[in-house]
């Protein structure tokens, strides 16, 4: 039979790593690289040599590339692939406990626990045991340690500490371990700790399945931790173990918190002593310059085993780079070019094919006010729209009920979140008690007896104080406050992984001030404005209630509809567009002011933004803004330093940018954190007081005023002077008003103040 049919398609490099020998081999696979198509073409090509089925164990990361790569066997091949182990780490595994649950101490019939059952679960064993209702036991904790052990391979009694704290969470595991037990269920660190159990206790096992499995493939290779790894060795170490193909992109790991170790790409080809090592560096995906920018941007990390990503397409458009004065100014103009690039009669691009990324979904929400109010669709990936997320509704609720006591949706939300120890019976005989009374739950309250009446009661209290002491503030400082006093922040302080959710509340008081600002509001709540169709007059706080309820049920879009696409890096993965925007290239933004103190993270960090330049194929845009609201505050920060390591011929500047006054040294042997002018000495980020690139010549005193000046404007309060231009009647200055925004004044006219 003729096989060469197989290879027609492939470049050189991909078809080398296809007809391999039968060796342990290191595929680097780069961005839009063809990666699929080698794994796919690996493996048919192996079943046409004669290989059986059943001789090959194929491991990918999702059900969605498993699924994929099945399809794509069926149009290379005829060969039926019954019996081919292909799937994600965890079905394969599920596949082998279902195979051998006698000597895995399992019923035939266990069941899996998601990570939401595996909550459930913890927290019915926490209330069993009465742990103390505290920060350091909470069920996404114990959860996470949990989690966390039995990815590095460890049983409780594994755990070594002297720490009283660490031993109570081990007593805990151990209890969770053997509560699982009895019930027959098994978590997702379950599947794949058992399996590697069971294959390096049982050497009869270990060696049947090292002799079946002749050829094993692993897909992604750069996200596998350590259990992984060490599973995979289990099956491939020794005379008699199958050879292993490994592929993936140490560039692309970014995933370090999920428990991935890019360090076992290099150990595989350290301790399997690789002597093929194939990398496929001809991308199919991007255009020139924007390959150009992803290889001399990850060319600064130290630790990588390095490939450069080549093209046939051409140059084609420069990067955009643009600095906008602030983040509303920067949503404003990505919603601007998209729409140029959706109406070029030329070469229209398809809304579905633009993508909008940040590194912080607390970002989404200025750009889909931009895109709300241009009447562009948006969907967002992988995630939900800014006022529909949990933490945002919560909050909402809360602010409802201050408008209103009497919504009983928003009462039933929140009523009991966070806990209070309000169940579903204690809210059913209310409900009751409202529906004999006609009354609202909220007055009903007083009506109802007992611990669950005096909870209740506990909580309508709440809420008529948060009334009472917010009557005089400004709306900003009404949602800030009804955050605190309602507990939420203190709630996701308490949640290890509540960082998101807390910098989405943060966003949230940035939005009341937002919306006070563009509405034309006063400074209290006592004043209204007029809807001029109506005739209606709205207090502040329901106006922005209705303004976020338009926001969260407008411009919905169906699945397959041409929207705009928005996202964090770390969702776009594996995906590709035709334009991409990168937005918020700032310092403490991107990379992340965590990964400032640590040499690793901001690798890692610089990984991220690797991937969020190779998802572009057409055109990327990269944009950073002067100022921009973060966790409350206005913020002034330097552009980042990863736009300093990009090339500058690749690149197009949108705006004007000013010389820097002194040039950043990023590039440092050690790259040390302490460098960097966004930290003191004791390495805490600095509120700057000057934005950056600021330094214009004919800046400094003029008439009077410098830049950093403190001023104080009738009408816009008090701000920044941000830049100064010109002389005697044609000088002006740009200045920042915390709740105006930035604006260009005339200084023969605008009557200002220093502020001392």
């Amino acid at each position: 039979m003729n096989h060469t049919h197989l290879l027609d398609a492939l470049n050189p490099e991909q078809r080398q790593a296809v007809v391999l020998p039968s060796e342990h081999a290191l595929i680097l696979a780069g961005a839009g690289s063809g990666k699929t198509r080698v794994l796919t073409t690996r493996i048919a090509w192996l079943l046409q040599q004669g290989v059986s089925p059943g001789d090959i164990l194929a491991v990918t990361f999702t059900n969605k590339a498993a699924k994929e790569m099945i399809l794509r066997l069926k149009t290379l091949i005829s060969i039926d692939t019954y019996g081919m182990w292909l799937g994600t780490f965890h079905g394969l595994c599920h596949r082998f406990l279902r195979l051998h649950s006698d000597m895995a101490n399992l019923p035939k019939g266990f069941q899996i626990l998601d990570m939401q059952d595996q909550l459930s679960a913890i927290k019915r064993l926490a209330k069993s045991l009465n742990l103390p209702d505290d920060d350091r036991y909470t069920p996404k904790l114990l959860q996470k340690f949990i989690n966390g052990h039995k990815e590095e391979g460890h049983r409780p009694h594994h755990i070594e500490t002297r720490n009283p704290e660490t031993q109570k969470k081990i007593e805990i595991y151990q209890l969770y371990e053997e509560q699982c037990q009895r019930e027959g269920v098994v978590d997702f660190g379950e599947l794949l700790l058992r399996v590697y159990e069971l294959l390096r206790d049982n050497e009869a096992m270990r060696n049947h399945y090292r002799s079946r499995f002749r050829h094993i493939l692993i897909d992604e290779f750069q996200d596998t931790n350590r259990l992984q790894y060490a599973w995979i060795k289990l099956l491939a170490e020794g005379d008699g173990g199958g050879t292993v193909m490994a592929v993936g992109d140490d560039d692309q790991s970014i995933y370090a918190f999920r428990g991935a170790n890019v360090g076992n790409m290099g150990d595989f080809v350290r301790e399997f002593a690789i002597q093929h090592q194939v990398k496929l560096e001809q991308n199919y995906r991007s255009c020139g310059n924007i390959l150009n920018c992803a290889n001399v941007l990850i060319g600064h990390n130290q630790h990588r085993l390095g490939k450069n990503l080549r093209t046939d397409q051409g140059a084609g458009e420069p990067v955009r780079v643009y600095e906008a004065a602030t983040d509303f100014d920067e949503a404003r103009w990505i919603v601007e070019e998209i729409q140029a690039l959706v109406q070029d009669k030329a070469n229209p691009f398809p809304r579905k094919e633009i993508a909008v990324l940040y590194r912080s979904n607390a970002q989404s929400r200025v750009i889909e006010t931009a895109l709300f109010n241009a009447k562009v669709p948006y969907r967002v990936y992988g995630g939900l729209r800014f006022f529909e997320r949990k933490e945002i509704k919560d909050a909402l609720a809360y602010l409802r009920l201050l408008d209103n006591p009497h919504d009983d949706t928003s009462f039933s939300r929140v009523v009991n979140f966070p806990a209070r120890g309000i169940g579903a019976r204690s809210l059913e005989q209310l409900q009751d008690l409202a529906k004999e009374a006609g009354c609202s739950l909220y007055d009903a309250a007083s009506l109802l007896k007992g611990r669950a009446g005096a909870s209740v009661g506990s909580f309508v209290a709440r809420i008529e104080i948060i009334r009472e002491q917010t009557r005089p503030f400004n709306l900003r400082d009404l949602v800030a406050f009804t955050l605190q006093h309602s507990g939420l922040i203190a709630h996701y302080q308490t949640d290890k992984e509540g960082e998101d959710r807390l910098e989405n509340l943060d966003e949230l008081v940035n939005a009341a001030e937002s919306f006070v600002s563009q509405e034309g509001f006063g400074q209290s709540l006592p004043n209204v404005t007029g809807n001029s169709e109506t005739g209606e007059t709205l207090s502040p706080l329901l106006a922005f209630l209705t303004h976020a309820a338009l926001e969260a049920g407008d411009n919905m879009v169906n699945a397959g509809q041409d929207a705009v696409q928005l996202m964090t890096v770390h969702s776009s993965k594996g995906l590709e567009f035709d334009g991409v925007f990168l937005s918020g290239l700032e310092e403490g933004l991107f990379p992340h002011e965590n990964s400032q103190n640590d040499p690793k993270s901001l690798e890692e960090e610089r990984r991220l933004m690797y991937v969020a330049i190779t998802r572009a194929r057409r055109r990327l845009y990269i944009s950073y803004s002067q100022s921009r609201m973060l966790h409350g505050q206005t913020r002034f920060n330097y552009r980042s330093r990863f736009l300093e390591e990009l090339p500058s011929k690749a690149l197009k500047l949108l705006t004007p940018v000013a010389p820097v006054v002194q040039k950043m040294q990023w590039n440092n042997p050690t790259n040390n954190p302490t460098n960097h002018p966004t930290h003191n000495a004791t390495n805490h980020p600095v509120r700057h007081s000057l934005p950056p690139l600021l330094a214009k010549e004919g800046t400094g005193e003029v008439v009077g005023m410098r830049v950093g000046m403190r001023v104080a404007h009738a009408k816009f309060g008090n701000g920044t002077v941000l830049t100064l231009e010109g002389k005697g009647n044609e000088a002006r200055a740009q200045i920042n008003f915390p709740m105006h925004g930035v604006k260009w004044m005339a200084l023969s006219v605008a009557k200002l103040t220093p502020v001392e």
